[in-house]
């Protein structure tokens, strides 16, 4: 079973990602911040995150940039509510694979998952 690390502080966006993941098969593990969402990354190796930009503490910026430096070949999936296209642009340069907009539509949450799985 492929996993994913959902990061957000949003506990109920938390709750339907993993309703939402699991039924497409996933492993789903989740983080409420920065700090334990790094924790677990470390410690399960989840292929694909998915981490929210604004959180209390650290961002999602700073998820981003420890993930790709722990393991360059992690998936990161960004998902923002407040983001715009500086946002955008600074996620695809750090090296994120999608940038997704609140609230979610399951369809483009669905295009970035199958690009995930791309070799």
């Amino acid at each position: 079973m492929k996993k994913i690390l959902v990061i957000d502080d949003e506990k109920p966006t938390l709750d339907m990602l993993r309703l939402f993941l699991e039924v497409l098969g996933y492993k789903v593990l989740t983080a409420e911040n920065e700090r334990s969402g790094i924790e677990i990354f470390e410690a399960e190796r989840p292929k694909i995150v998915m981490t929210d930009i604004k959180m209390p503490g650290k961002d999602g910026f700073s998820v981003l940039e420890k993930i790709k430096g722990i393991d360059p070949s992690a998936t990161v999936i960004v998902v923002t509510g407040h983001g715009d296209k500086s946002f955008e642009k600074r996620a695809f340069e750090m090296g994120a694979s999608s940038f997704l907009h609140k609230p979610l539509n399951p369809e483009q949450l669905d295009i970035a998952l199958k690009k995930a799985k791309e070799p």
